[in-house]
Order: structure tokens, then C-alpha cells, then sequence
């Protein structure tokens, strides 16, 4: 029988993700179209590979196992699986047509919703991936500043101008990688000794794990002004989720250009560029960012179904409250079963992570091990708490009642040492997201041309 949301006897049955997995092996590039949702993320042996299907903030893999989902299709379910309003409007529209020969009504009106929620957005033109916004937004900085150099902070995509900086940059030109460096977040002094007029653009995740302190965010707004460089924040964690209008409405600093996907339309593919209409209005003849699939309406209708959805029933905060139950009762656990001393949960509340920093072992190690018994108990978890406006109170005490078996299986493992040898598979892989400690200081040769 599948395993269900419950402590299950044993680790669930993942016969068809393996036999899926193996048709993929030389058939698909490192077997995933998504890095995060591929196995390497998570403890292979004993997590499923494939998933069929999803309802409100659980899913069910191929094998017929049932998980609550703190995942969320990486990020864009911000109301969860199925949810009516949307899938509604999407059918609604499915009648009509997808794709058309000419604009379609949608645009106009959705990119007015847009404009009506997120401070700044004075012009709006819309994609479909969030590398494509951040990657027109560069250009625009560029053209816009007649400047080249990129100072970015956090993850922007996979495109050249970004990927550079990363170990990953293989295929990527030196000359390319020598335009892009970066700077620490929350960190001030590294923004200033990079800061220069060179520098068209900042571009930055507002937020990830680590909340701005001492007004980061406003000396960055302050800085970017007075040294004539664009302010952009790439939103695709936090916009729609942390407030509507994202962070910029959340914490009252408006940017030049801001960057949208994942949760505007509730996992259709879409993504946004917005911001200052005079830079935007390069785009009409001098910038080219054009896409045969940027006024799909399949999209377009689940985003103006979400927005409506987000603004009605004030979704974030729903999101706010469920996220700092389960941050926070996460907390108060690890103190209780004496394991504070190496793990702990931090973020806003709408999007937490889970770390671990044992004094000695593998933290992926300790990390997959805390993933292994989660999913025995029925919790598809890979790290963060990415929370749906579905997830229910009883789904929070459910999770905190698995942790409460859990954090004293790990504490005990941790003090015997004995991590490595509780795991039944092998553990989990780090994750792409290097985005601090490399190329943060203008190069050399850069600076002398």
C-alpha cells in the first residue's frame, strides 16, 4: 500500500520513479529540465523521483505515495495545486485560443493589474522565464546608462551575464565574464568598493534568507541614485508572496526595475518586467526583447485569476501567519530536544530554510537525513518551507508534530555520530547558488581599460 501522510512503517515504494529515471539516463541532459527538482536534491534510494499529480498542498508521486508539499513546484503555487479561480479562468480561456495572430485583450489588461500593485511599475512587458526578465533588464540597464558592468547579489538565471560568475561559466567568453561581479548582501562596504561609473546596474534578490538590516535596502536605493546606476530587484521569490506588490511595497524601497515570475500566475509560465517608463521605453525602438509567447493567454488568464485571488482573500498574509507558525514552532522544537546548537529556521516567513551546521559531519549529510524521515512521515521537504495559501493549520501541526520526531532522531546522531550510518540512500547533492565569496571585487584589467 502507498505510503500516506502519516509515520509510515517504511521508506516509500519508488519503483516507477526508478524505472522512469533510468528511460531518462542519455535522453535528457542530467535527467531534469529543473536542477532543484531533480535528484540530486534530494536522498536517492528513498525520495521519489517523478510526481503525477497534486491537489490544494499535497501531491502524490507515481507510485501512488501521498506528501504534503513544502516545495511548491520550486516556488510558483502560491495558492496551491488545482486551485478553482485559476484553473477556471485557464479553461475559460482554453476555448477561445492560446496564441493568437495578433495582441490579445489580455495583455493590456493584466499589465494594468500589474501596474496597480507593484510600486514603480509605470510600463510592464511580459515573458515567460525569470532568467528572461533579468537578462532584459541588464540590456535595458546598459542601454539606459550607456554603462556595462553588472554588480549582482543571489541567483538571476541561468543567461551569460549572470551564469559567468558561477561555476558553471563554462561556454561563457572571458570578456563577458570579466563585465559581471558581486557584493554581500547586507553588507554595504562591498557594494561601495565595487560601486563605480562603470557600473550600469545592481541587481539583487531584495531578500532570501537573510532579512535587510540597518536599512541595506535604502542605502542601496540611495547609493544606486547618486552614482546614476538602475536599482533592480529580482523578485521571483518574493514578489506576490511577501506582499502583492512584492518587496519593494513590503519594505517601501522602490527600485528603477523589478523582475516577476513564479507565483504571479500560479504555476503557469510567465514573467514581468516593470518599472521607470522612460527606461522601459527603450524597448520601443532601440532595445529588442521580443517572444512569439509573451502574450500567451493560457498565462496571462491565470495571472489576472491570481492577482484578483491575492488581493481578495490577502493572501500574503494568510502566507505570513502559516510561515511563522512553523518557523518559529520549528524553533522553539530544536530547543526543546537540545538540538539548537546546529540547526535552526530562519527567513520570512512566507519562504524559510531550514539549516544545519553540526560541529563536526556533513551538514548535507544531517540534511538528508532529516529529508529521509520526513518523507516517511509524508512530507515532500528539501530544505525551505515554501508556503500555500492551501496549506492548512492542521497540515502546520501535522509538520511540527513529524519534527518532533525527527530533531531528537538527529540530535542523537549528531552526538553519536552516527549521521552517515542512519542514512538509506545517498545524500543529497549541493545545490547550484553560489552567490557569495567570488569575483566580488571589479578585475584588474577591467579597471586599468
Amino acid at each position: 500500500m502507498p505510503n500516506a501522510v502519516r509515520t509510515n512503517t517504511q521508506d516509500p515504494d519508488i519503483t516507477e520513479s526508478n524505472r522512469l529515471w533510468a528511460r531518462s539516463l542519455g535522453l535528457i541532459p542530467g535527467g531534469t529540465q529543473t536542477l532543484a527538482k531533480g535528484p540530486g536534491q534530494f536522498i536517492r534510494g528513498v525520495a521519489p523521483k517523478y510526481l503525477r499529480r497534486g491537489r490544494g498542498a499535497r501531491v502524490w508521486d507515481v507510485d501512488g505515495n501521498e506528501f504534503l508539499d513544502l516545495s511548491m513546484a520550486v516556488g510558483p503555487l502560491v495558492l496551491g495545486y488545482g486551485h478553482g479561480a485559476v484553473d477556471t479562468a485557464i479553461r475559460r480561456q482554453l476555448e477561445d485560443g492560446i496564441t493568437f495572430s495578433l495582441m490579445h485583450p489580455l495583455e493590456v489588461e493584466v499589465a494594468s493589474l500589474v501596474r496597480d500593485v507593484v510600486p514603480g511599475a509605470e510600463s510592464v512587458r511580459f515573458s515567460k522565464t525569470g532568467a528572461d526578465v533579468t537578462s532584459a533588464a541588464i540590456r535595458l540597464a546598459r542601454a539606459f546608462t550607456g554603462r556595462s558592468r553588472i554588480l549582482c547579489c543571489g541567483y538571476h538565471g541561468w543567461h551569460d551575464w549572470y551564469v559567468a560568475v558561477t561555476d558553471r561559466n563554462r561556454g561563457v567568453p572571458d570578456a563577458v565574464q570579466e563585465l559581471t561581479c558581486t557584493f554581500e548582501y547586507n553588507d554595504p562596504v562591498s557594494l561601495d568598493h565595487a560601486l563605480d561609473d562603470e557600473v550600469a546596474a545592481v541587481i539583487l534578490e531584495p531578500v532570501t534568507f537573510d532579512e535587510p538590516r540597518d536599512g541595506f535596502l535604502q542605502h542601496l536605493r540611495q547609493r544606486c541614485t547618486a552614482n546614476g546606476s538602475l536599482l533592480i530587484f529580482d523578485e521571483m521569490w518574493t514578489g506576490f508572496r511577501l506582499a502583492v506588490g512584492g518587496a519593494g511595497e513590503y519594505y517601501g524601497v522602490t527600485p528603477d526595475l523589478a523582475t516577476f515570475s513564479k507565483a504571479i500566475a500560479n504555476g503557469m509560465p510567465l514573467s514581468v518586467l516593470a518599472g521607470r517608463g522612460d527606461v522601459l521605453s527603450l524597448l520601443e525602438h532601440e532595445v529588442f526583447f521580443y517572444t512569439t509567447f509573451g502574450g500567451e493567454t493560457l498565462s496571462l488568464a491565470a495571472a489576472q485569476a491570481t492577482i484578483r485571488e491575492l488581493r481578495r482573500e490577502n493572501v500574503p498574509a494568510r502566507l505570513a501567519a502559516l510561515g511563522s507558525r512553523l518557523r518559529d514552532g520549528y524553533n522553539r522544537l530544536a530547543e526543546a530536544h537540545g538540538a539548537a546548537g546546529f540547526t535552526r529556521c530562519m527567513g520570512p516567513a512566507c519562504r524559510t530554510l531550514v539549516s544545519f551546521a553540526p560541529l563536526s559531519g556533513s551538514p548535507l549529510e544531517l540534511k538528508s537525513l532529516a529529508q529521509q524521515e520526513m518523507l516517511r512521515r509524508g512530507v515532500l521537504w528539501s530544505g525551505t518551507n515554501t508556503i500555500c495559501y492551501a496549506l492548512l493549520d492542521n497540515d502546520v501541526d501535522y509538520i511540527l508534530g513529524a519534527w518532533d520526531e525527527v530533531l531528537p532522531m538527529l540530535r542523537d546522531a549528531v552526538v553519536e555520530d552516527r549521521v552517515h550510518e542512519m542514512l538509506r540512500g545517498e545524500p543529497v547533492e549541493p545545490a547550484f547558488r553560489r552567490t557569495s565569496h567570488f569575483n566580488v571585487k571589479p578585475r584588474p584589467a577591467l579597471r586599468a581599460s
